[in-house]
């Protein structure tokens, strides 16, 4: 069965043939892949859990099936094999050597839960502090003591560490039956030696908060993409109810706002791929819920490679679901009933419109985590802060490290980068 991470007090370094950093999809498929090639894999996530951006999904193509459906399959693949060790709550904080040979300092944060936990709830139940919700984008609170998602793997509690001294912890200490929770836990730093090192660590949403004439943060009904998944999930803080942010009122007319912030020399000069797609999707979540709901999506053009172009023809033919050529310049308010009204230029006829809308959902573009986290070994990066191919120095990038991608593509990604990593570490 898959190890977690090593006992306190154990000095001797960790040895494998591949170091992966990075638990979403990407980095969990790069390890799965090499472990069933008999390779020992040490897999590194900052977080408390594995599954990244994926496991916060309601639904992704091609199938539009929820995540559960491959993560259970490749959490089981990990759990039943032996070659791979799971460090959650951990960091790289220092590579040295090269590829056959590196030596890896890696910082273990403290869990304040033990493998004692059975996930009951028990404490959960107990805690008075709660904090923000941090999995579902700010949607919602949770304690202070929690489990991270519905498909958590290690399935096991954590506590936020800016709570760890608080006196009013001592009530979930209490109600552990099972004498799990330890309050004093320390950080640590362990040693890997290993053959190659596949760098995983994935993308996050831009700031829409920079984008200051769209009303994020200034007008709540004026959402993200990734909060949109988060409300359209059974296990989201709604429990699958898209309704408005201010009211709780359910919406009958959405705006689909595309390139927010993207194609824009003043903040993602990129086009992020999947956005299209993502809102097309996110719009079929609306009008299954609800059927009698309008669809407004703005667009520069549409983007749907491959065969994805079927999906986009599908939504067309749909009555209810409305184009309008022309990016979004200015999002208001309709004081009067909370209502925001998108503001742009069509460029087919060059007439300016307003539209109002119950709610608008923000398509902002993926930045990669390398961009602000730039993997170690002067791994060499595009001027996007993707990691660049082909190179032959640095680290083995995989998946939305090297490009914004959908979940298929950085699947076969990974694979890819699983191979590159097998040549390059060879066995230890």
């Amino acid at each position: 069965m898959a190890q977690f991470e090593p006992v306190a007090g154990t000095d001797e370094p960790i040895k494998a043939d591949t170091l992966v950093v990075g638990g979403g999809i990407a980095g969990m498929t790069t390890a799965i892949e090499s472990a069933e090639v008999g390779k020992q894999v040490v897999l590194v996530e900052k977080l408390p859990s594995l599954g990244g951006r994926v496991a916060a999904m309601n639904q992704y193509f091609p199938k539009l099936c929820p995540p559960s459906c491959g993560m259970e399959i490749n959490l089981k693949r990990m759990r039943i094999n032996p070659f791979v060790r799971v460090l959650t709550l951990a960091e790289v904080v220092s590579v040295s050597g090269g590829p056959g040979d590196f030596e890896v300092k890696i910082k273990l944060s403290p869990r304040f839960v033990t493998e004692k936990c059975t996930a009951c709830g028990e404490c959960e139940k107990v805690c008075e502090i709660e904090r923000d919700d941090d999995f579902n984008y700010g949607i919602g609170k949770t304690k202070a003591i929690y489990l991270p998602h519905q498909l958590a793997y290690p399935p096991r509690y954590v506590v936020d560490p800016q709570f760890a001294g608080d006196a009013r912890m001592k009530k979930c200490v209490e109600a552990c039956e099972y004498d799990a929770i330890d309050l004093n836990q320390k950080e640590r730093t362990i040693t890997v030696k290993t053959g190659a090192i596949v760098w995983a660590t994935g993308w996050r949403p831009y700031d829409a908060t920079k984008l200051d004439t769209l009303g994020f943060g200034q007008y709540p009904n004026v959402i993200t993409n990734v909060m949109m998944e988060r409300y359209a999930s059974e296990s989201g803080p709604t429990g699958g109810e898209i309704v408005r942010p201010s009211d709780g009122a359910e919406v009958k007319k959405v705006g689909f706002v595309q390139c927010a912030g993207s194609r824009d020399e003043n903040h993602l000069p990129y086009c992020s791929a999947i956005c299209c797609l993502a809102s097309m999707k996110q719009a079929t979540y609306v009008r299954e819920r609800y059927p009698e709901a309008e669809i407004h999506l703005f667009y520069i053009d549409v983007r749907s490679p491959g065969r994805m172009e079927d999906f986009y023809i599908k939504v067309q033919k749909d009555e209810k679901f409305f184009f309008h050529r022309g990016k979004v310049a200015q999002i208001l308010e309709n004081p009067d009933n909370k209502n925001v009204i998108l503001e742009a230029e069509n460029t087919l006829t060059g007439q300016i419109t307003q539209t109002e809308v119950d709610m608008a959902v923000l398509a902002i573009g993926m930045v990669p985590n390398t961009a602000d986290t730039p993997p170690p070994l002067d791994t060499q990066l595009d001027e996007f802060g993707f990691i660049a191919p082909d190179t032959g120095k640095g680290v083995i990038g995989a998946g939305t490290t090297m490009q914004p991608s959908d979940v298929a593509t950085t699947v076969q990604d990974a694979t890819g980068a699983a191979l590159k990593a097998i040549n390059q570490g060879g066995g230890r």
